[in-house]
């Protein structure tokens, strides 16, 4: 036989009742990976007269491939030299829209940037390159912070902000640091307690570990892009009774922003009751940071 008569095969006996042969089957078609995919899916529509033991053992055979595609696929994102943030963001968007592509998240960032960019020359200081980026993403797409809905999951996954322009802080934020560094702009994420914020940092420390220290000035995209001191984030993290520590002032890694979207939709899953939801992406946020 060959490999798609063996894959029809052991598809064709998920229908057994026998839960030993099942979990056997379903470990040996977890064993090949997404490639089986396409063909769970057929079976799945074409065999619905098998009735609801079949279609729900497929349908999780499913879900727990692209799970595993995922976490392996986070993985590598974690030990790869770049840690490139809109492929992080795009794996945290795969795990409830598996078929979501990199390149249509790159096409809407890329759109967005060649906006700005079109408005933008050397000349400008820091300040006029922020108010040009602040009137593209806020007044042109009407950018903003997801308040009716603030705690929804929706607001974590990039494909959704974009498509709705709503967002929490840091996926408000992530976009600005997408777009600002495609520009060229030295603009960092920065992990603030309670909220997320970016960073414009003196462009000759853009390209090493930048400190609060190189930072010129704070920008709050979940206020329209809203410019403020270090002074102003001293008092804030002051007032929420917290100490007055360097990482809630210095700019962060990838790793870190992903890391803290994961933190978001696990409160806001946990919020819904979905707990099944909770525990995977505990999984994940394990994976990225293990």
């Amino acid at each position: 036989m060959n490999k798609q008569t063996d894959i029809e095969a052991l598809i064709k006996l998920l229908e057994d009742p026998d839960e030993n042969i099942y979990f056997q089957i379903r470990k040996e078609l977890i064993d090949l990976g997404p490639s089986v995919i396409p063909e769970l899916e057929n079976r799945w529509e074409e065999e619905s007269s098998l009735g609801l033991l079949f279609q729900s053992r497929v349908e999780d055979l499913i879900h727990d491939i692209q799970f595993n595609s995922v976490k392996k696929e986070i993985r590598e994102w974690r030990d790869s030299d770049d840690h490139d943030l809109l492929r992080g963001m795009h794996l945290i968007a795969k795990y409830q829209y598996p078929d979501l592509s990199f390149e249509s998240l790159d096409r809407a960032v890329e759109s967005i940037k060649k906006e700005i960019w079109i408005e933008l020359n050397s000349r400008l200081t820091a300040f006029e390159n922020v108010r040009i980026m602040n009137h593209v993403l806020f007044n042109v797409h009407n950018f903003q912070g997801n308040t009716s809905n603030y705690h929804a999951p929706q607001n974590s996954f990039l494909n959704n902000v974009l498509d709705t322009c709503k967002g929490n802080p840091i996926s408000l934020s992530i976009i600005y640091i997408l777009i600002g560094q495609r520009l060229g702009l030295p603009i960092y994420g920065v992990n603030l307690p309670r909220h997320f914020v970016v960073a414009y940092v003196d462009p000759v420390f853009q390209s090493d570990h930048p400190t609060e220290e190189n930072v010129l000035f704070y920008i709050n995209p979940f206020s329209k892009g809203s410019v403020f001191g270090i002074d102003e984030l001293k008092d804030f993290v002051q007032q929420i009774n917290l100490p007055d520590h360097s990482q809630f002032f210095n700019p962060c890694d990838s790793i870190t922003i992903v890391n803290r979207v994961l933190n978001n939709l696990i409160n806001s899953y946990n919020k819904l009751g979905y707990p099944e939801k909770v525990e995977e992406l505990k999984i994940l946020q394990n994976t990225l940071i293990g």
